[in-house]
């Protein structure tokens, strides 16, 4: 009863900036946490690697996202252009106003308790 409405809104937000959800986690987790390789972000998002190898095309062609050296000639790395790590930072602006607006009445402390909720619900389910 969550997701679906958060989803939706959430790709509201990101088609503002002609962006949707799999090429926002890749930009979030470039940002985030620097180079990666395909399989990398596919066990972050927990899709096949073709997914990813798509969305990463597509982010590309948009100038977002470039090849990275890796530690050899074999691991093909991906990084934040310039102009990605800017369509970023603009993004993350409408996000941060979006989550203070789904969480407004909710306590700091509701949801770090909710957060480690759903970290335990993960867990059980990843076993």
């Amino acid at each position: 009863m969550l997701y679906r409405p958060f989803e939706n809104q959430l790709n509201a937000q990101l088609n503002k900036h002609n962006l949707h959800r799999a090429q926002w986690t890749i930009l979030y987790y470039l940002y985030n946490f620097g180079s990666a390789t395909l399989v990398e972000i596919s066990h972050y998002q927990g899709v096949e690697k073709p997914t990813v190898t798509r969305t990463f095309a597509s982010l590309e062609g948009l100038g977002y996202v470039e090849k990275a050296a890796g530690k050899d000639k074999r691991e093909k790395r991906m990084q934040l252009t310039v102009l990605g790590r800017t369509v970023y930072e603009n993004v993350r602006v409408s996000i941060d106003q979006f989550e203070q607006e789904i969480l407004q009445g909710i306590s700091e402390e509701e949801q770090l308790e909710t957060i480690r909720i759903m970290e335990e619900i993960r867990n059980n389910i990843n076993k």
